[in-house]
């Protein structure tokens, strides 16, 4: 059992929790991810890891309430405790040798670009940090992402935060204005990460790309998050999750993603109507 000694909400549907798991803070790198279940009933959900405490053996996750699990997980409180939290998982992204780094996030993916950018900008890489959002009020990480990055530009579909647009509109402004990067980091929704990788392609900047497909098992014996690079299958989980944006067959990924968005759905009303009821 894992408790939580730490619980604030980032907007209306994101929630940043930090665990107690000594055993997980203690080899836990940026890149890599935990996989937990509420109850021992439960299901077995992936979450990537936003920061950790080795010192005081916590690891930070943070979630977005999109389905039955994430809402039963956002109704535990400090001092609660989770069934099981497994980790780490997955490659920690590579860093050495990075001189200067363009770092893009979108949406709840900045949760995972950050620990990214805080590693980079820690050992000495130039950080030049995209985040973009829908919305003003569903910025998270904004301070974090400021302290650790040498250039922080804020997009919002909207221009309620930062400039109107879209990441890729800052990376190629930025691109053109003679910035050259070593490489660009991206994470967020997948149609997000293709548009920034074919961008990046035009420029012949190295690109790796987060992938978060459906994962079950975390060690690739279920084959749930497999996925086609350079026309190979590989797996999220063992293999990844970080890729070569270049070389990631985006639409089929993209296809796949939206496979079980019905049920997923489904089982988050449910969830919410039990909860009402009280039961």
């Amino acid at each position: 059992m894992n408790r939580i000694v730490e619980k604030t909400p980032l907007n209306p549907t994101v929630t940043r929790m930090v665990i107690d798991a000594p055993q997980v803070a203690r080899k836990a790198e940026p890149g890599q991810f935990i996989i937990l279940r509420v109850s021992e009933d439960g299901e077995r959900i992936p979450l990537t890891v936003a920061d950790y405490d080795r010192e005081n053996g916590a690891v930070t996750i943070i979630f977005q309430i999109v389905g039955a699990t994430t809402e039963k997980l956002n109704r535990l409180n400090t001092g609660d405790c989770l069934h099981d939290f497994v980790g780490p998982l997955g490659r920690p992204t590579e860093t050495e040798g990075l001189k200067k780094v363009a770092v893009v996030g979108g949406g709840v993916g900045c949760a995972i670009a950050y620990p990214v950018a805080k590693k980079l900008h820690e050992q000495g890489t130039e950080v030049h940090a995209i985040a973009g959002f829908r919305t003003k009020d569903l910025v998270i990480l904004e301070e974090d992402f400021a302290a650790h990055s040498s250039r922080f530009v804020r997009m919002s579909d909207d221009g309620s935060w930062g400039e109107k647009g879209l990441v890729t509109d800052a990376l190629r402004q930025l691109i053109e204005s003679g910035e050259k990067y070593d490489e660009v980091i991206t994470i967020g929704p997948l149609i997000m990460m293709k548009f920034v990788c074919a961008l990046t392609k035009e420029y012949g900047i190295p690109t790796v790309a987060s992938m978060n497909p459906i994962m079950i098992d975390g060690t690739g014996m279920c084959g749930g998050c497999r996925l086609t690079v350079g026309g190979q299958t590989k797996f999220a989980c063992v293999d990844g999750p970080e890729f070569d944006g270049h070389a990631i067959d985006f639409d089929e990924a993209i296809a796949r993603g939206r496979t079980y968005q019905p049920f997923e759905r489904r089982a988050y009303e449910e969830t919410c109507n039990l909860f009402k009821e009280g039961l």
